[in-house]
């Protein structure tokens, strides 16, 4: 785990600062250690030891990944009980964890008579794996995991580090020791609320006569969310085919990112691609911070780094443009499309770190023809920084592998996320005037570039969602800009799902039901709240037992679906994600209906919101000079 100390998330409070927890992952000294070289003189297969390059057999990419996830090492520093059963008796050593992988770690030690560690065939570890210093779903306490140790170096300064291999992969020790127990209880879990959920409906269908619009809202509320969590049942990811690599641009935009834009475009260089088929284009929208200053030297250490050998082409491979004046994401993301190079554009925002075989992955669906933008999926990079960011690890992961999965089995994804998204040149091109001065009532639209797009790519062509695709990003972690920015985002989602609305129809019709359902439902949710928090007990005496039961339900199943899916501690948070969306950002959306045209971003000091903080520095003087003037008289 490792704290990073900086502002928050397009904070715009001076002098604010907090700390971002994110995986704190062992360096390998290649910078490129991803990148397979066109020679063959060093191929990342064989070096990681997944398996060996062979000519006669092509690569399993999913043996690979899998092997290559098992391996990844994590600096931590845990407090590891050592037990080992010798001839001469039992001993116990206590030592410290330097890092850790799912089949392995390292540990240090002061004395040096842990030889007998060396020497015994096999030890007994007794550890804690704290939340946030492995990925999701690791976290838990260890007893008794059997190992053996493989290597022993005897350091300068007396201590020892010890190598470790587990004899059972941690996801083996949790399966067997937890997992299939929590999985257990949580299918069981989604079974009954299912159940109860599809009999509260089937009261509904008997009681439709006494309200008939209350009802049929929680009819189409429950039809809506349940058929989403069972069509992404049925989801699968395209797999990877070997011999598919066709060429892709990864277009970098970038807006005072100062604390995140050079691991940004480190993790876009050192992906498992080929290297004459891949180049990256950082595009700076003129930030007013150091983001120019962190994108040269990026850049600059990635071709020191070949400069020797130059087998990977960075020289051509990777540039930067900055523009002049501040035009906006969606100018920036044009620019690197008329600059690209390749077929495919892959779209990835400035705080937010592909997976090695991110680009690998995301591609695959191109082979259909008809297939014109892909949606990645998107993790939280410092989910365990507080509630807040708990919460949103939890939504994300079900926005993405429920919701997007289910329109993907129907091929018509409406948001292809700016965090990870890829599309065809040509059609991005094709639209990119019309995107680019884009109005909706009268009002130019300049956020929301990634569901607007989409939009233009959906009306004739195939989306998708590809789950293998992996990115991680930085949320907020602060409640004022989460709000900020959960309300720029519904302004988005209400203008272009009105829009999507006037074509979505021609698509296959149960998904354009389902569309039309997903308008309707949170357009009205406030009314219904009210209605049955409000009205109903104040005018009727009733108690809503069944509507905060229905509330409870609908939580319940986002949580039990995190903990089945993920395997995941931070499953409680979908509980409370619900409550505070019912309690806090239901009520953003009725601020939404009439304010969509404001242009201002809220999270980061754009044009707009300069100059909307301008006129409320003169508002604000006007009427202190007013109050003077008063005074004075």
């Amino acid at each position: 785990m490792i704290t990073v100390k900086n502002n928050p998330v397009g904070n715009t409070d001076s002098g604010a600062e907090t700390q971002d927890v994110l995986l704190a992952e062992k360096p390998d000294r290649r910078m490129l250690s991803y990148v397979p070289n066109e020679d063959g003189l060093r191929s990342n297969h064989d070096r990681r030891g997944a398996l060996e390059d062979d000519e006669n057999r092509p690569i399993d990419y999913n043996l690979y990944q899998q092997e290559d996830k098992r391996g990844k090492r994590y600096l931590v520093d845990y407090e590891v009980t050592v037990k080992i059963a010798a001839q001469t008796g039992k001993r116990t050593f206590v030592g410290r964890a330097v890092d850790i992988s799912a089949t392995g770690m390292l540990l240090k030690f002061p004395r040096e008579d842990t030889e007998y560690i060396h020497k015994a065939e096999q030890v007994q570890l007794n550890f804690v794996i704290t939340p946030g210093s492995m990925p999701e779903g690791y976290e838990m306490k260890i007893k008794n995991l059997k190992a053996r140790c493989v290597r022993l170096v005897k350091k300068e300064d007396g201590t020892l580090l010890c190598g470790l291999e587990f004899m059972d992969t941690l996801a083996q020790y949790a399966t067997r020791k937890r997992q299939n127990y929590l999985l257990g209880a949580a299918a069981f879990c989604l079974c009954i609320i299912t159940f109860v959920i599809i009999m509260m409906r089937a009261e509904s269908v008997v009681y439709f006569r006494f309200n008939r619009w209350l009802y049929l809202y929680s009819i189409i509320a429950a039809t809506f969310l349940l058929s989403r969590y069972f069509f992404a049942i049925f989801y699968r990811p395209v797999p990877i085919d070997a011999d598919y690599t066709p060429g892709v641009t990864v277009i970098i935009p970038c807006f005072n990112e100062e604390n995140w834009i050079k691991r940004t475009i480190y993790s876009c260089i050192n992906q498992d691609y080929p290297a004459d088929k891949l180049e990256v284009i950082v595009v700076d929208d003129h930030s007013n911070d150091n983001s120019v200053e962190r994108i040269k030297e990026a850049i600059a250490e990635i071709k020191a780094a070949d400069t020797e050998s130059g087998i990977y082409h960075t020289d051509t491979r990777i540039r930067y443009i900055v523009q002049p004046v501040n035009k906006g994401k969606r100018d920036a993301m044009a620019v690197g499309a008329v600059e690209a190079q390749h077929e495919l554009l892959v779209f990835v925002d400035s705080d937010s770190f592909l997976d090695p075989f991110a680009v690998r992955n995301i591609v695959q669906p191109f082979k259909d023809k008809a297939m014109g933008g892909v949606s990645g999926r998107t993790d939280v990079a410092n989910t365990y920084t507080n509630a807040l960011t708990r919460m949103q690890s939890v939504r994300y992961y079900i926005a993405f592998r429920v919701m997007k999965a289910a329109e993907s089995y129907f091929d018509s994804v409406t948001c292809l996320s700016g965090p990870l998204s890829c599309y065809r040149r040509d059609l991005v091109l094709k639209y990119a005037d019309a995107w680019l001065n884009q109005k909706f009532l009268g009002q130019r639209a300049t956020f929301g570039d990634d569901r607007s797009m989409t939009n233009f790519i959906l009306r004739h062509n195939r989306t998708a969602y590809q789950d293998s695709a992996v990115c991680a990003t930085i949320v907020p972690n602060s409640y004022t800009v989460f709000l900020k920015q959960q309300m720029r985002w519904k302004r988005s989602w209400l203008r272009e799902s009105l829009i999507a609305g006037r074509f979505i129809w021609r698509k296959e019709p149960f998904m354009s039901l389902s569309f039309y359902m997903g308008l309707v439902v949170p357009i009205a949710a406030p009314v219904i709240v009210l209605y049955n928090l409000i009205y109903v007990p104040v005018m009727h005496r009733v108690f809503p037992i069944t509507f905060l039961v229905g509330m409870l339900l609908m939580a319940l199943l986002m949580s039990m679906a995190q903990l089945f899916l993920r395997r995941s501690s931070t499953w409680l948070f979908g509980m409370w994600f619900c409550f505070y969306y019912e309690a806090v950002l239901l009520w953003q959306m009725p601020v939404a209906w009439f304010t969509f045209w404001k242009s201002t971003w809220g999270t980061r000091m754009t044009p707009a919101d300069l100059a909307e903080l301008e006129k409320k520095r003169r508002e604000k003087e006007q009427k202190e000079a007013k109050k003077k003037h008063a005074s004075q008289k």
